[in-house]
C-alpha cells in the first residue's frame, strides 16, 4: 500500500511541471475579510446575514478593495463559527439562501469586484448526513468511508495523535479522528504513510479517499458555477494524515489545482497554509504570512511578555523577520502571492490594550499595505476597531471573540450594526463610549479610514508599490528603527520608511543614485531624504511612516 501511496505522490506531482497561471484580476486584487455573523444584520435577529453585507457593498468599494472573502456561511451547527458545516451545498438560513447569495455575488460583479468563499476541505460537522451515515454497520454505504473510523485506541500513538481521537461508541467502530472539535470529524484524504498494524489508515489512493476529492471538486464546482469567484481553503495543509513533510498532501493540492485552474482559469486558490514556499509549490495562488513578533505579543490569543516591533517602546527586532519575508517572498516570486493581512477572524486585531493610537495604527498600516504580494484587510482595521478582550465564549469562539464584535457603523443603535436588543447582538460590541464608528471617520479628512483610502488609492496608481512590484530589505538589521525598503517596477521606484518607536530616528542606507527623492505619502511631512555620493539619509520623527518616490 505504501508503494502506491508514493507512486501516487509521483504521479500527482508530475500533472504540475508547468508554470502556474493566475486568473488576471489577481494581479490588481485587494482583499476586505467579512466575518458575516458580525458585519450587518438586516433582519433584527442580531446576527450578521447577506443582505447586511450586500447592503454595505458601496462602503467596501469606497475603502479601496475590491475583492470579499466571507468567513463560512454553509449550513453549520455553529459549535465554531461556521467551520462545522453541515452542508456544504446550502446557506446557512440565518445568513439567507442560495439565491440570495448568487444575488450578493451578482451584485458584488456589478461593481466590478469578486467574491470569494471559505472552503472548509478537512473536516464537517458531526451532524452531517455524511457522518451520520458512516457511523451506520453497514460499511459499504456511499458515505462510510469519507471519516475515518477505528474499532480500538492503539497504545503506539504520540501525544497529538492520540489527541485528534474522539469516543463515539457508533455502530460502526468505537473511535474516530477528528481535526479540532470533537464535533469536527476529519474527513478521510488517506495517509501519507499507512501503518500496517492500523487496517483503518488507508493510502491517499483507496476508494475513501478518493470518492472525499471527487465531493470537494463537486463542492467547488457547485458554488464557481454559481459566480464564485474562489475560495480560501481552511487548514489546507492538514488533509491527508501522518504526512509530517506536507509531500502527500502537496501532490494532492497538485491535482486539484491543476484540475481547477483548467476548469476555472479566473477563479483564485488561497491557502490557510501559512508556508507559501509548500502551498505555492501546491498549486495555490496565494498563501498567508504570520508576522509573529513583528506586529503580535499574543500567541493563540494569549498576551505574552514578547518584545515586538510595532510598539511605541522600540525595543523590537527586525533581522528574524528579514530573513523569513526574504526567504517566503523570493522562493515564490513569479510563481504566487504572499500575503501579510491586517488580522483575521482568528488573531486578536492590530489594535488592542498596547496599540490602539491611531498614529501607531497608522505606521502599522502603511507598512501592511506597501508589502508586495496580495493585501488583505480584515473587516474594521481600516477604522480602528480594537480586539476586545475578556469577550464571552461565542459558538466556539473561546478568546477570538474579541476579535469578532460587530462592526461600528455609525451613533445609532448598537452602532447601525442591528435593530435587536442589546442582549440578542451576536457578540457584544466594544464598550468604550469613544470607540470609532465609520460615521465618524468619514467626516474626519484626517481619520485611519481616509487614510487608508488615501494609500489603497495611491497602491493601485503605481505598478511599483502593486501586487507585483519588486521588493527589497535597505536596513540595516542591526539598527531596527526605521525599517526601510523599496518597492520598484522597472524605472519607477520607492523608498518606504517606517518608524513605530517613541523616538526620532535616523538611519543611512546605500546610495540610490536618484536626482531627487520627494516625500509622496505617509503621516507626516516632518521627515526628510537626503542624498550623497556615499549614502541616503533618511530622518523620521517619531511614530511615523514616510513613502519617498526616487527620480
Amino acid at each position: 500500500m505504501k508503494k502506491i501511496a508514493l507512486l501516487l505522490v509521483g504521479l500527482l506531482t508530475c500533472l504540475c511541471t508547468t508554470a502556474q497561471k493566475h486568473a488576471d484580476w489577481i494581479k490588481t486584487a485587494v482583499f476586505y475579510q467579512i466575518y458575516p455573523s458580525s458585519f450587518q444584520d438586516m433582519d433584527g435577529n442580531g446576527i450578521g446575514d447577506l443582505k447586511g453585507i450586500q447592503s454595505r457593498l458601496d462602503y467596501i468599494q469606497s475603502v479601496g478593495v475590491n475583492t470579499i472573502w466571507l468567513n463560512p456561511v454553509f449550513k453549520s451547527a455553529f459549535k465554531d463559527g461556521g467551520y462545522d458545516v453541515i452542508d456544504f451545498y446550502q446557506v446557512d438560513p440565518r445568513f439567507g439562501t442560495n439565491t440570495e447569495l448568487v444575488q450578493l455575488a451578482n451584485e458584488v460583479h456589478r461593481r466590478g469586484m469578486h467574491i470569494v468563499l471559505d472552503l472548509v476541505a478537512g473536516h464537517s460537522s458531526n451532524q452531517s448526513e455524511w457522518f451520520k451515515q458512516s457511523m451506520e454497520a453497514d460499511k459499504n454505504l456511499q458515505y462510510s468511508d469519507y471519516y475515518i473510523w477505528a474499532p480500538d485506541k492503539p497504545n503506539d500513538l504520540s501525544a497529538q495523535e492520540a489527541s485528534h481521537w474522539v469516543e463515539a461508541n457508533a455502530p460502526r467502530a468505537k473511535y474516530y479522528i477528528k481535526n479540532y472539535y470533537d464535533i469536527q470529524p476529519a474527513l478521510n484524504y488517506g495517509y501519507a504513510n499507512p501503518n500496517p498494524n492500523h487496517p483503518w489508515e488507508q493510502p491517499v489512493d483507496a476508494p475513501g479517499p478518493k470518492a472525499v476529492r471527487r465531493e470537494l471538486q463537486n463542492i467547488i464546482t457547485f458554488w464557481l458555477e454559481k459566480g464564485v469567484d474562489g475560495f480560501r481553503v481552511d487548514l489546507a495543509s492538514s488533509l491527508v494524515k501522518n504526512d509530517p513533510d506536507k509531500k502527500a498532501t502537496i501532490a494532492l493540492w497538485q491535482g486539484l489545482s491543476a484540475w481547477y485552474h483548467e476548469k476555472f482559469p479566473q477563479a483564485v486558490l488561497i491557502a490557510e497554509w501559512f508556508n507559501p514556499k509548500q502551498s505555492i509549490g501546491a498549486g495555490f495562488d496565494i498563501d498567508f504570512l504570520r508576522p509573529g513578533k513583528l506586529t503580535s505579543a499574543y500567541e493563540r490569543g494569549q498576551k505574552t511578555d514578547a518584545k515586538i516591533y510595532f510598539s511605541k517602546a522600540g525595543e523590537g527586532t527586525v533581522a528574524d523577520w528579514e530573513l523569513y519575508f526574504k526567504d517566503q517572498y523570493e522562493s515564490t516570486l513569479n510563481k504566487g502571492y504572499v500575503s501579510l493581512p491586517t488580522g483575521n477572524h482568528d488573531s486578536p486585531r492590530i489594535s488592542n490594550d498596547d496599540r490602539k493610537a491611531p498614529a501607531e495604527l497608522k505606521v502599522l498600516l502603511t507598512f501592511l499595505l506597501t508589502q508586495p504580494g496580495v493585501p488583505f484587510i480584515y473587516y474594521g482595521d481600516e477604522i480602528g476597531m480594537k480586539y476586545i478582550t475578556n469577550s464571552p465564549d461565542v459558538e466556539g469562539s473561546r478568546n477570538r471573540s474579541g476579535t469578532r464584535t460587530p462592526m461600528q457603523w455609525d451613533d445609532s443603535e448598537n452602532d447601525g450594526f442591528s435593530t435587536a436588543p442589546k442582549d440578542k447582538i451576536y457578540i457584544p460590541q466594544d464598550p468604550d463610549p469613544d470607540r470609532p464608528t465609520v460615521a465618524k471617520e468619514e467626516k474626519d479628512s484626517n481619520s485611519q479610514l481616509n487614510y487608508v483610502r488615501k494609500l489603497l488609492k495611491l497602491r493601485a496608481s503605481a505598478a511599483a508599490l502593486g501586487n507585483d512590484g519588486e521588493w527589497e530589505f535597505l536596513s540595516d538589521v542591526n539598527q531596527p528603527y526605521p525599517m526601510i525598503y523599496m518597492r520598484r517596477n522597472g524605472n519607477e521606484k520607492y523608498i518606504i520608511a517606517v518608524n513605530p518607536s517613541g523616538k526620532s530616528v535616523e538611519a543611512k542606507i546605500a546610495a540610490q543614485n536618484a536626482k531627487r527623492a520627494t516625500y509622496i505619502f505617509g503621516t507626516t511631512k516632518d521627515c526628510s531624504y537626503k542624498m550623497d555620493n556615499s549614502a541616503d539619509i533618511i530622518k523620521l520623527p517619531a511614530v511615523s511612516a514616510a513613502i519617498f518616490k526616487l527620480e
